[in-house]
C-alpha cells in the first residue's frame, strides 16, 4: 500500500477528507508495481479549493493540480488529470521502463548568503541530471507539467535543455562546443 503525505492549507485535513484523497489518489497505484510516498497539498484560498498531488512512480514524478470551488470536485478532477497522463504515457512510460532508463533524484541545496548588490534568488533546486534521449526528456517534462526540463544527453554526455514553445512545439537548447 502507498504511503501519504497529506497536507492542509487554510483547511483542515478532517479523517473523512483524508479517507476520500487516500482512497482517491491510491487509484493510481493499480497502473504501478513501485510507488513512493504520495504528496498532497490541499488549499483553501479566497473561494477556491486547490488540491495538488505528486505521485513519485518508479523513477519518474506524476504531478497535478485543479482548483475549483469545491474540495471533493477538486481532488476527483486532479486524480482524472494524473490518470489521463497515464493513459497518455503509458506506452512511452513501459518502453522505458522495460530498459530501465528513468530515474530522477531530487536532492535540497545549501544554503548561500546573499550579498547587497546580488540579485535574490527564492527557490533552488538540485537534481542529478541523468542521460536520456530528448524524446524521453520531453515526457519527463509533460509529465510534470513544466515549460523546460534539463537533462544530459544519452549520446554526448552533454547537458541540455528542452522546453515547450508558445506555438506549442518543443524546443531544444544544446550545450558543448
Amino acid at each position: 500500500m502507498a504511503t501519504f503525505t497529506i497536507r492542509g492549507k487554510n483547511i483542515e485535513v478532517t479523517p473523512a477528507l483524508r479517507d476520500y484523497v487516500e482512497k482517491k489518489v491510491g487509484k493510481v497505484t493499480k497502473y504501478f508495481n513501485n510507488v513512493g510516498e504520495i504528496t498532497v497539498l490541499l488549499t483553501v484560498s479566497k473561494d477556491r479549493h486547490i488540491v495538488e498531488v505528486t505521485v513519485p512512480v518508479q523513477g519518474i514524478l506524476l504531478r497535478g493540480q485543479e482548483a475549483t470551488m469545491d474540495m471533493y470536485t477538486s481532488i476527483d478532477l486532479v486524480i482524472e488529470k494524473i490518470e489521463r497522463q497515464i493513459r497518455k504515457y503509458k506506452t512511452k512510460l513501459e518502453k522505458r521502463f522495460r530498459e530501465g532508463s528513468i530515474r530522477t533524484e531530487m536532492m535540497t541545496p545549501p544554503a548561500k548568503p546573499v550579498e547587497e548588490d546580488e540579485a535574490v534568488v527564492i527557490k533552488t533546486k538540485r537534481f542529478v541530471v541523468k542521460p536520456m534521449d530528448v524524446q524521453e526528456a520531453i515526457m519527463q517534462m509533460n509529465l510534470l507539467n513544466h515549460d523546460f526540463f534539463v537533462y544530459r544527453d544519452d549520446k554526448t554526455e552533454d547537458v541540455n535543455v528542452v522546453y515547450k514553445r508558445k506555438d506549442g512545439k518543443y524546443g531544444l537548447i544544446e550545450s558543448g562546443v
